[in-house]
């Protein structure tokens, strides 16, 4: 696995106790190294034709590309949105020391150790 398959994910929670439920899906089934949880933020937005807000937390999963799929469909199902923002973002460059322990903690599940 090279370094430049890490991405950052990015999903809005409805609250602190939804984020840290994603954040633990994500990190006992090893789809992410490491969750950051950030909030509350105020967000501002159009859903359904009409111009909302609300008090959201972030999370900024810390994974590989060849994890990403299971974990969009793993947040979709445990998230209480509708249509849950999941946005993922390559790496393109950083600490090669952290890049690497990303990819040796997702890759775990591969190996069971």
């Amino acid at each position: 696995m090279s370094l430049s398959q890490c991405v950052q994910v990015q999903i809005a929670a409805a609250d602190r106790e939804e984020a840290g439920r994603i954040a633990e899906l994500l990190l006992t089934r090893r789809l992410a190294a490491c969750v950051q949880l950030i909030g509350p933020v105020h967000s501002r937005y159009w859903w359904h034709g009409e111009l909302e807000e609300a008090g959201e937390w972030l999370c900024l999963a810390k994974t590989t590309q060849e994890r990403t799929a299971e974990l969009i469909e793993a947040v979709g199902t445990a998230h209480s949105y509708e249509t849950p923002e999941i946005i993922v973002t390559p790496v393109v460059d950083g600490s090669v020391a952290y890049l690497q322990w990303v990819v040796d903690e997702v890759e775990k599940h591969q190996t069971g150790a």
